[in-house]
């Protein structure tokens, strides 16, 4: 039986109690990323100066007997499409090398408020679109386990450096399992909540139907600690949900079990997938039998139109959103002569811009978009999409979460998808239906590949229902010690 708590809960109680400052625990971490990077390549941007500023207020706020928020002197990576007052944020792009922005997202805010220490800015593939990290415009990150491998996308760089223990927990994004992938591949905690549980006011949109940010950290008791923090309705962002935000981490401090819950696993879905996949799985559902859950069949009868489906609905929203760089307001803009047009500076600053993948998904929505193709492809889209989200609203009417592998197999190498954007694209097959049916999904350790690879396994739940993801994370984690297991590729 191992210790649900994490390096998050273990930072916060030794400020809290005055047994380490937040200082000491900042230094630390910034001085195992400054060992990291060299090999690692997790971060584009290190706060040294800002984090150590927020430490020093942290030890000042506890010296005069202040109350102390829930993440006090826990320091905190942020990946880099979302917005950080006074330090870069590029989302991977090239087009906008040397922005600052001049506010913060909602979740920074929550965060500094909650005492938490931003750490720095991490890699991550241009504008979330990818699924290993090697879309960035400033270098490709490594998977801490295998520095050969690639650490998943697009939030790679996040999921690297807590699986690599320089950070107790990180920020990520997730359009399309972008939290949840990198999380199996790097053998940590990745959580994508419900669709509007979580302000995205200062995430630069993706595709903004699909988006949501969300914690990765080594315990489910840890990442419901984040997401404790930066969850809850947001006046800066319509879409975010009313719900009111219960206290999460109460069920991973209670002793957990999995009686009673019912997990339903879609196999005529997750047929085909890598034997050691296959097998860490099926320990992991004999593990919550054990613990006093009833495993039962079900069907996802659209699930295999997922990935279509969202490829069709993601880049047409990409081509909208992606508009706005221009060279003209902020960010990257082409060299001109005194003979180039309006019109030239955008065609050039775009194509100077963006890198390929970018490029790739801006003309695919952009086509799905226009005339005479409209109904035929995004509509339609639209209309499967419906169909997806029926199909989960029928499970849950007899079980309580869905399981499946997070991904088909173990982390590929670096280069090894690059080629073919097709296979790359069906490495988020078990996770792109969640954020298509707006649901919150879960990925968790559960194993290990012959190569020594990590091997996740995820969690689909009801709306809104992060209760039930957390409960059953919990009672794996405590059962099982796959997620107190170290990588090797790099020193802590």
């Amino acid at each position: 039986m191992s210790d649900a708590r994490g390096p998050v809960a273990l930072a916060r109680d030794a400020v809290t109690r005055g047994e380490r400052t937040a200082e000491s625990i900042t230094r630390e971490a910034l001085a195992a990323i400054n060992r990291q990077e060299p090999s690692l390549g997790a971060f584009t941007a290190v706060a040294t100066e800002q984090a150590l500023a927020q430490a020093v207020a942290v030890d000042q706020a506890r010296a005069r007997g202040a109350a102390l928020g829930p993440l006090a002197g826990v320091p905190v990576a942020v990946k880099d499409n979302i917005s950080t007052r006074g330090l870069p944020t590029t989302a991977g792009s090239k087009v906008l090398a040397g922005y600052v922005p001049p506010y913060d997202a909602t979740v920074i805010t929550k965060l500094a408020a909650a005492g938490a220490i931003i750490i720095g800015k991490t890699n991550c593939d241009e504008f979330a679109m990818g699924s290993s990290t090697e879309n960035s415009a400033y270098g490709v990150t490594a998977n801490p386990w295998a520095l050969d491998r690639a650490p998943g996308g697009s939030s790679g760089g996040s999921a690297a450096t807590v699986a690599a223990r320089a950070v107790p927990a990180s920020l990520g994004s997730d359009t399309g399992g972008s939290i949840r992938q990198p999380a199996a591949f790097c053998g940590i905690v990745g959580l994508k909540p419900t669709y509007g549980r979580v302000s995205r006011f200062g995430l630069l949109a993706f595709a903004s139907s699909l988006d949501q940010i969300g914690p990765l950290a080594i315990t489910v008791d840890d990442a419901a600690a984040v997401l404790s923090v930066i969850a809850g309705p947001d006046g800066h962002d319509a879409t975010s949900g009313a719900e009111a935000v219960p206290d999460w981490t109460g069920i991973t401090t209670a002793t957990a079990d999995a009686r009673g819950l019912r997990i339903g696993v879609p196999r005529a879905f997750i047929e085909g997938v890598d034997p050691a996949v296959a097998q860490a799985f099926e320990a992991a559902l004999a593990t919550w039998t054990r613990l006093g859950a009833t495993v039962v069949d079900i069907a996802l009868p659209n699930a295999g139109l997922a990935i279509p489906v969202y490829y069709l609905i993601a880049t047409a929203e990409a081509s909208s959103n992606l508009a706005r760089y221009d060279g003209a307001r902020y960010g990257y803009r082409t060299t001109l002569t005194p003979k180039d047009s309006l019109r030239e500076m955008y065609e050039r600053t775009r194509d100077e811009g963006f890198g390929a993948e970018v490029k790739r998904r801006i003309m695919l929505g952009t086509y799905v978009l226009s005339a005479g193709y409209y109904d035929a492809y995004y509509l339609k889209a639209q209309q499967v999409r419906a169909k997806v989200r029926d199909d989960y609203a029928a499970a849950f009417a007899t079980v309580d979460v869905v399981a499946t592998p997070t991904t088909p197999t173990a982390a590929f190498k670096l280069g090894e998808k690059t080629a073919d954007p097709l296979q790359m694209y069906l490495a988020d097959i078990f996770t792109v239906s969640a954020n298509l049916a707006g649901v919150p999904a879960m990925s968790l350790p559960c194993g290990f590949s012959p190569e020594g690879l990590p091997i996740g396994c995820q969690l689909t739940a009801r709306m809104w229902d992060e209760a039930t993801l957390i409960r059953a994370g919990t009672a794996l984690q405590q059962a099982t010690d796959w997620h107190i297991r170290t990588p090797s590729g790099v020193t802590p």
